[in-house]
């Protein structure tokens, strides 16, 4: 008879350990509490506008690319991809933007009209930043966390003063020009934390960016979503939504099973791929591995404020991913990390899908996604939302030198409280748990629980980090682990 896998949450991770598991022979159940699947990652449609809730940057196409192989498919048998040029453009003031373009030799162009020198320079990181990525993805992300010697290779040993430096010292040393080294410490944020937290090994997310590229999924990235619903529907898993999974059955220090609406739900083994601190909660105390004291210790990356506004025109003078970067980064990072607060000058980013999939807007209009990172924790109010939306609005306008309020046909938002009503998220966080030096491989919370027997854990608080595909690496590890010792 076939040993039973019940999953917690529809997210990346989750679909991806399903997969994964089910492939090998388990029977998996998947328990969303939400309507549809997808965690993070669900779609929002209305007015013939078609709005991706969560995630919009589709970075890393290998490791993509690898999951679905693993299963003798292709990206491509479930999605199309588009590669933006330009990737993405950032502002700096009004009327005055930089354009970061689809290929390494144009943005060495770019870098070069802005100071000149920087070009030559830029080559040598982007190299060092290639050969980081080599390792992370060969050799690092693909380890489950559970030992210090996991991050002991040749090639790492040769990398251990990358270990002890961060994104901005190094970036400042090579690049004086501010907007370009800002440019350059940008991806860090896709890590959750600041690039003077964040150890220089991890400008591989540099070569993710002007190296490989940055893509669409046609239609956005819920088909990614949709793709791995098909696979695993392939491969036998039952998925249930409307699962509102309210506690983990733990017999003799063993997983037995789950509660979902109030009904129990008897398998073998338990994997939690929603919130890790909100997974722990659904145990006796005495079953948690980690306390309120060690959560509360914790950097978490930034939660959100969001918009999805449908505009009745076309927008001009902005691209698919536009940056605002017209005000001091490290006063609102201060308000993120280190004296959480809103900010009163936010810094925010601008996502207009319609410039490149007709499907994301009606003909003639635009779909526009409007995001402001925030601390985790903080008060959220109907006011705030619209106090910080005519801020970045107006600002908007500014800087692009157009007119577009009264072109709103409607907007909606999406912040901390609805992080934890709808994913149960610590302190409504957005992206997990941030990659700092302390919160790096063995040091994240664990994939296997120490206090019980056959209950483990993917995502994004865990290892190897927040991201999409991060996440689906994830998925993978704890599949392993599990195949380990059931």
């Amino acid at each position: 008879m076939k040993k039973t896998i019940h999953i917690i949450g529809s997210g990346f991770s989750s679909l991806a350990a399903a997969c994964y598991l089910a492939k090998v022979g388990y029977k998996v159940t998947v328990f969303e509490k939400n309507e549809t699947i997808g965690g993070r990652a669900r779609q929002l449609k209305k007015d013939g506008f078609t709005f991706d809730i969560g995630p919009t940057w589709y970075w890393m196409p290998d490791v993509f690319e690898r999951f679905f192989g693993d299963f003798d498919k292709h990206p491509s048998d479930y999605y199309s991809l588009d590669k933006l040029n330009p990737a993405y453009s950032v502002y700096f003031g009004k009327n005055d933007a930089i354009t970061i373009e689809n290929s390494l030799e144009k943005i060495c162009q770019t870098f070069e009209k802005e100071e000149p020198g920087s070009s030559k320079q830029l080559m040598e990181f982007i190299g060092g930043a290639k050969s980081n990525y080599d390792i992370a993805i060969k050799d690092l992300v693909y380890n489950p966390g559970v030992s210090p010697l996991e991050l002991v290779t040749p090639k790492t040993v040769l990398k251990v003063n990358q270990f002890l430096s961060t994104i901005k010292r190094d970036v400042r040393k090579k690049f004086k020009n501010n907007r370009l080294a800002q440019i350059l410490e940008f991806p860090v944020l896709f890590l959750g934390a600041k690039p003077s937290n964040t150890p220089s090994f991890y400008n591989f997310m540099n070569y993710a960016d002007f190296g490989l590229g940055t893509y669409h999924p046609k239609k956005g990235m819920y088909q990614v979503i949709l793709g791995m619903e098909a696979l695993a529907k392939d491969l036998g898993v039952n998925i249930k939504t409307n699962a509102n999974v309210e506690s983990i059955l733990v017999k003799n220090g063993t997983a037995k099973g789950i509660v979902v609406n109030g009904k129990k739900e008897n398998c073998n083994l338990v994997l939690s791929g929603a919130d890790y601190h909100h997974t722990e909660t659904l145990l006796e105390e005495k079953h948690r591995q980690y306390s309120e004291r060690y959560w509360d210790k914790k950097i978490f990356a930034p939660s959100s404020l969001l918009f999805y506004v449908g505009f009745d025109k076309k927008l001009k003078k902005v691209d698919h991913h536009t940056l605002f970067f017209d005000v001091d980064f490290d006063v609102h990072a201060e308000a993120i990390y280190d004296n959480p607060a809103w900010p009163e000058k936010p810094l925010f980013y601008a996502s207009f899908p319609s410039i490149t999939d007709e499907s994301c807007a009606p003909k003639d209009k635009e779909a526009g996604i409007f995001l402001i990172p925030l601390a985790p924790g903080l008060e959220d109010t109907p006011e705030l939302r619209e106090e910080y939306f005519e801020k970045i609005i107006n600002r908007f306008e500014e800087l692009t030198q157009q007119d577009v309020k009264k072109n709103i046909i409607f907007k909606e938002s999406f912040c901390v409280n609805d992080f934890k009503k709808d994913y149960n998220s610590y302190k409504g966080n957005a992206y997990g748990m941030a990659n700092t030096l302390l919160q790096t491989a063995f040091l994240r919370p664990k994939l296997k629980s120490k206090k019980v027997k056959n209950l483990y854990f993917t995502g994004q608080l865990t290892v190897p980090g927040p991201g999409v595909p991060p996440s689906l690496i994830s998925g993978k590890l704890t599949a392993e682990l599990i195949q380990k010792v059931l």
